[in-house]
């Protein structure tokens, strides 16, 4: 059902959500990226950080560090 609303699996629709909200704090915010992590669900921050590079092809430190929206990769 959701593939054929959004064209992604449920697996990248919600990546998709945890990146964009990542984006937004760290865009807004002096928390740390294990502050971060914790607060999107993260058990360890490494495993948000892969997700982040992963999809964005930037590390959150880049994105913390520019005001430029960089776009998602599927």
């Amino acid at each position: 059902m959701l593939r054929s609303l959004t064209g992604q699996s449920t697996q990248q629709y919600i990546q998709y959500k945890i990146i964009e909200k990542a984006k937004q704090i760290l865009s807004s915010t002096d928390k740390t990226v294990s502050e971060i992590a914790y607060e999107l669900g993260f058990e360890y921050p490494q495993s948000f950080s892969k997700l982040f590079k992963n999809k964005t092809n930037q590390s959150h430190w880049n994105f913390g560090n520019n005001s430029i929206d960089f776009n998602l990769t599927r």
